[in-house]
C-alpha cells in the first residue's frame, strides 16, 4: 500500500510524541513492504538568525528525500501558533491530493477541517487525535473552542480514529458515543546506554533527578521544580525542555531556579544517545504531564528502568500503575525525592521493576496494528473484506 503521514513535524524524530509515533511505525511499515510517505514542516526563518520562535537546532534537513526507508515531502509552515499546524497540513493535503495514497494517517484532531478534501479525492483518512488539546493553557478562549469543534468533526469526517490511551479511547465513546481503534505507543528498552557523555555535563550515574518536558504549564514542569526545591535532595534535579511560543512560562520557571545550583536548566536536547544516557542514568524520572494521553517520555524513562513520579491523572496511571510513585503538589514530591535519596537502591529496583510491564507497549504491535487498520480501510467495499479482517501478517 501507499501510506502517508501528515500532520507532525516530520521524520527523523526529535520533536514529541507524534513524531515518534511516525517514526517507529513507518520504517516498520517500510520493512512489511508498503511505500510510507512522510510530510515534514519546514518553517523558513525570515531573519536568517534564530529569530524567537523557530527552533533553529531542531529543523530538519530540508534536502533529505528518504530516512529509514520512508519517502520525506518537505513543505513550509507559517510559524504562528495558531497557523503553524494546520498551514503546514493544508499544504500536505494539497500534495497528497495529486499522489493520492491509499490511505492517509492524520495526527491531531485540529487538523479535522482539512479531511473532506483528501476524502473527496477517495482517500480514506484515520485521525490519531491525541490527547485534550484543548485543555492546554496555551490556547485561550477562541483556541479551546477550536479545538472542541475540531474533535467533532474529527468524529464526523474520519473513517477511524486512533486513541493512544485508555482515558481517551473512554472520552471518544462518553461524549461522541463512537468507537476509537486502541494503539497505544511502543516502549524502546534502553540497555548498555554507557554514561560517557554525562561526564561533559557534570553528572554521574543515579547521581541526579530528570525532567524532560516541553515548556508548557500542563507538563507542569514548574511543579516539579518547586517541589524539588521544597525537598532536602542534593543531587541535583537536571531539566531537559523547551517550547516555542512559551517564553513567558519558561521566564517563570528560571525565575523558580534561579539562585539554587541544584536545579540545571540544559534547554534542548537533540543528540538522542545523550539523552538516552540521561534516562538510563537518572536516580528519578519525574514526570509531569497531564493531557497528553499515552507518553512517549514516560514510555521511555520506564523502558530505561529508572523509577518514575508521574502527576496523578489516569493517563499516567494507566501506564505506570502499581510501579509508580505520584504528585499533584509540591509537598508531594518533596517527600518523594527526599524517599528516593534515602533509599536508593529501592529506588533503583523500583525502576527495573517497570520494565516487566511494559510488554504491553512493542512497536512492532503497534506497527502491526496500524498496517491491519490501513488495509481494512482500503479493502471495506472489496469482495475480498475477509482477507482485509482477517489480515496477520505475523
Amino acid at each position: 500500500m501507499r501510506i502517508a503521514m501528515i500532520g507532525t513535524r516530520g521524520v527523523p524524530a526529535r520533536y514529541g510524541g507524534f513524531e515518534t509515533c511516525v517514526e517507529e511505525v513507518g520504517l516498520r511499515l517500510v520493512k512489511l513492504g508498503h511505500q510510507v510517505t512522510v510530510y515534514c514542516r519546514r518553517a523558513e526563518d525570515p531573519h536568517g538568525n534564530g529569530s524567537p520562535g523557530f527552533d533553529t537546532e531542531y529543523e530538519l534537513d530540508a534536502d533529505a528525500t528518504e530516512h529509514l526507508g520512508m519517502r520525506l515531502v518537505h513543505l513550509p509552515a507559517l510559524r504562528r501558533k495558531t497557523l503553524e499546524t494546520l498551514s503546514h497540513t493544508a499544504l500536505s493535503v494539497v500534495h497528497a491530493n495529486f499522489h493520492r495514497p491509499d490511505v492517509a494517517f492524520v495526527f491531531n484532531a485540529a487538523n479535522a477541517p482539512l479531511l473532506p478534501f483528501l476524502r473527496l479525492r477517495g482517500i480514506p483518512v484515520v485521525t490519531h487525535v491525541d490527547g485534550l488539546e484543548w485543555k492546554r493553557a496555551k490556547w485561550s478562549g477562541l483556541g479551546q473552542r477550536y479545538y472542541r469543534a475540531a474533535e467533532a468533526l474529527a468524529v464526523r469526517w474520519s473513517d477511524a480514529l486512533i486513541a493512544d490511551a485508555a482515558g481517551i479511547q473512554d472520552y471518544y465513546t462518553e461524549r461522541f458515543s463512537v468507537s476509537t481503534d486502541y494503539i497505544p505507543y511502543g516502549a524502546p528498552i534502553i540497555t548498555d546506554s554507557g554514561a560517557e557523555r554525562l561526564a561533559g555535563l557534570g553528572l554521574e550515574s543515579g547521581g541526579y533527578h530528570l525532567v524532560v518536558a516541553r515548556f508548557e504549564p500542563e507538563n507542569h514542569v514548574d511543579l516539579a521544580v518547586e517541589g524539588y526545591l521544597r525537598s532536602g535532595a542534593r543531587r541535583p534535579l537536571v531539566v531537559v525542555g523547551a517550547a516555542p511560543y512559551a517564553d513567558r512560562y519558561t521566564a517563570a520557571i528560571r525565575q523558580l531556579a534561579d539562585g539554587d545550583q541544584r536545579v540545571r536548566l540544559l534547554g534542548s536536547v537533540w543528540d538522542q544517545r545523550l539523552l538516552d544516557q540521561l534516562y538510563s542514568n537518572a536516580l528519578t524520572y519525574i514526570h509531569g504531564h497531564s493531557v497528553g494521553g499515552t507518553n512517549p517520555s514516560l514510555l521511555r524513562a520506564m523502558g530505561a528502568g529508572t523509577a518514575t513520579t508521574a502527576f496523578d491523572v489516569n493517563f499516567n496511571r494507566e501506564v505506570l500503575g502499581e510501579y509508580g510513585r505520584y504528585f499533584t503538589r509540591p509537598e508531594d514530591l518533596a517527600a518523594i525525592c527526599d524517599e528516593a535519596e534515602a533509599n536508593p537502591s529501592a529506588t533503583e529496583g523500583r525502576g527495573h521493576a517497570q520494565i516487566a510491564s511494559l510488554d504491553r507497549y512493542e512497536w512492532d504491535d503497534v506497527a502491526d496494528k496500524y498496517e491491519k487498520l490501513a488495509v481494512r480501510l482500503k479493502y471495506r467495499r472489496s469482495p475480498n473484506r475477509s482477507f482485509a479482517d482477517g489480515l496477520d501478517r505475523r
